[in-house]
């Protein structure tokens, strides 16, 4: 019995000595995975998609929803990344757009400029305005008029896109 015994704790040593020194499959299996994954080409990313909601005319929500645009923007520019940002206006932060009351027109100007960046104007609004003031109400030409602003907000996140409020 001592005979087997001593055969069977020289194939456990040798099994132990074998762990100890040989990495374990998982550790060459991953190994070997990361080095395969490196020599793969790298799939294009999806593009990335922010909504900005304007709905006050408070010059300070304006200006704040024009900041996030230009840091998102330059953001995802720096990682080489692309990425669709709509501010989207409605109710008094139609305002924004307006040709006559935009407190931010100058700055709207030079943002437009930016690829990914667009302006949206909510037709209902739009048209409640010139009803109220009696007047056709012109907006900024870097604005697009959708027919509402709440709608097209609603449609975009049904399609995946980020909502934020600033």
């Amino acid at each position: 019995m001592s005979g087997f015994n001593t055969v069977i704790g020289a194939a456990l040593a040798g099994v132990v000595a074998l762990f100890i020194v040989a990495p374990t499959a998982t550790a060459q299996d991953k190994k070997q995975a990361a080095v395969q994954a490196s020599k793969r080409p790298v799939a294009e990313k999806k593009p990335h998609h922010l909504i900005l909601q304007v709905n006050t005319n408070e010059p300070g929500a304006m200006n704040l929803a024009l900041n996030n645009a230009t840091n998102v923007a330059q953001y995802y520019k720096d990682l080489g990344e692309k990425v669709e940002i709509e501010i989207i206006t409605f109710g008094p932060g139609l305002h924004m757009l307006r040709d006559d009351t935009s407190p931010v027109k100058a700055r709207i100007k030079t943002i437009a400029a930016t690829p990914g960046i667009s302006f949206k104007a909510c037709g209902n609004t739009q048209e409640n305005m010139s009803k109220a003031e009696n007047k056709d109400i012109t907006l900024i030409p870097e604005a697009a008029v959708v027919k509402s602003g709440v709608v097209r907000v609603m449609e975009l996140q049904e399609r995946g896109w980020t909502y934020v409020r600033p």
